[in-house]
């Protein structure tokens, strides 16, 4: 049996290659483990054993459960790492407000999910505009815009508009109906402030003919974004993405530490990088806690995750759900296993901000957002928040793509053979260097995700539809 013993501290390994009673990726005991006796695992406690497990005996759902506390207390003991900063350059696209892109697109953003069809049936049509440095032209649609109150309301509206702010976006169409709650005027009023000279506006309430219209405006746009080249741009520009989805028991040993690495040598090149998934950090949050640069961020940090803990109980949920099926059924057995394994793609640095939903990252270092763990609404908020590329690790697999660039990060040899038409780069190599390598070539320009050809968005929403 292959195995890896990943903490001196663990009482148990992780079998690798899998046989007749532990399945691979799957934990097996060390020793002798007791009834109610702590199971460790990355060197912290994941859970307690239900029953007794001798060495040597496959340790899952069976045998253990959470240990975690609802009402733990949180301290702030700063523990991160300072990388050692170096400078490097990529080529991007450099925009007039803000960092550089990678990709030279343009967006058309429905304000309401009743105009769908007239923005699926610009981009289609202005595919012919495709010319010169352009990259695409994408209708990013959705399903609401009307009838949200509240909240869900002005998330939305949020949201739309950092995603227009998206560095990608060369240009951006916003297309309304005329008599949503998310109007136009509520879109404009937001964006004001930033002083954008690359975003139109229209109705189709307020025109005759809607396509002519819109037809026209992506003409013009297209003309100009043609003639846009790629240039040196500094590393400071960059921000990525880290994003994990349908994770299995290698996750937390090749995909995520291997990506926390790329992340700390981003930010030591000057980049950024967001962290999010705040339901999936539970059982591992005062680890990120005592990365916080400082008190007045652990502060902010400890409201975001009391807040989604209290947002669960309010609906009635216990806070420490399980994992999912699909996780379980790779081999982790709780969400304290599962969120260990998770933040190792934040890598060892520290944490310079918390960012609200829909909030632009302002400074270099790793910022953590406010976002749930869904992995289409998670994606979408990481770039929604200034992400130019998502880096998204899986044990088990996944087509989607969020609206930008979003490589696809294997954690074992199988998925990435056998869905080598979703995955660009197999982690379990560990390698480093090829990893950062696909990633330059990715912002770059000269290579294009496995899933590039796909724009997709989604909303956090917690409230009432009317």
């Amino acid at each position: 049996m292959k195995k890896v013993i990943i903490n001196e501290r663990d009482n148990v390994g992780v079998c690798l290659d899998g046989t007749e009673k532990i399945p691979a990726g799957h934990k097996y005991a060390l020793k002798d483990i007791a009834v109610g006796e702590f199971v460790v695992k990355y060197g912290e406690i994941i859970g307690r054993a239900t029953e007794n497990i001798r060495a040597g005996e496959w340790v899952h759902t069976h045998n253990v459960k959470s240990h975690l506390d609802e009402k733990v207390a949180y301290r702030y003991e700063f523990n991160a790492k300072t990388p050692t900063q170096g400078k490097a350059t990529f080529r991007g696209f450099k925009r007039a407000h803000g960092r550089a892109g990678i990709r030279n697109e343009i967006y058309i953003i429905p304000t309401v999910g009743c105009v769908n069809n007239v923005c699926m049936r610009l981009a289609k049509e202005s595919q012919k505009y495709v010319t010169g440095s352009i990259d695409g032209i994408f209708a990013l649609t959705h399903q609401f815009g009307c009838s949200q109150l509240g909240a869900d309301n002005e998330n939305i509206k949020k949201l739309l508009c950092a995603i227009a702010l998206n560095p990608n976006a060369s240009f951006v169409l916003f297309v309304g109906l005329g008599c949503e709650n998310n109007g136009l005027d509520g879109i404009k009023e937001y964006l004001a402030p930033f002083g954008r000279e690359n975003i139109a506006y229209f109705n189709c309430q307020d025109v005759e003919d809607e396509h002519g219209y819109g037809m026209e405006i992506l003409r013009g746009f297209a003309e100009k974004a043609s003639k846009y080249e790629r240039e040196d741009v500094d590393f400071s520009e960059l921000c990525i993405g880290l994003k994990c989805g349908g994770s299995d028991g290698y996750s937390g040993l090749t995909a995520n530490p291997l990506v926390g690495k790329i992340s700390d040598r981003v930010v030591g090149l000057g980049g950024s990088a967001i962290l999010t998934e705040v339901p999936e950090m539970f059982g591992a949050e005062q680890l990120l806690m005592n990365k916080c640069k400082d008190e007045q961020t652990f502060e902010k940090y400890k409201k975001m995750i009391e807040d989604f803990k209290a947002y669960y109980t309010r609906q009635g949920f216990p806070v420490y759900e399980n994992p999912s099926p699909g996780n379980k059924k790779g081999g982790i057995t709780t969400l304290e296993e599962k969120s260990l394994g998770c933040v190792e793609k934040a890598g060892t640095s520290q944490i310079v901000s918390v960012l609200d939903y829909g909030e632009m990252v302002k400074e270099g270092g790793v910022s953590a957002l406010n976002a749930p763990g869904n992995d289409l609404i998670a994606a979408t908020a990481l770039a929604a928040s200034g992400a130019q590329v998502v880096l998204f690790t899986t044990g088990r697999g996944t087509p989607f793509s969020t609206f930008v660039p979003t490589l696809k990060i294997a954690s074992n040899d199988r998925i990435s053979a056998f869905k080598n038409n979703w995955v660009d780069f197999n982690a379990y190599s560990m390698d480093e260097d090829g990893l950062f390598e696909l990633i330059l070539r990715t912002v770059n320009g000269e290579y294009a995700c496995k899933s590039e050809d796909i724009r997709e968005i989604a909303f956090y929403k917690t409230g009432v539809t009317l």
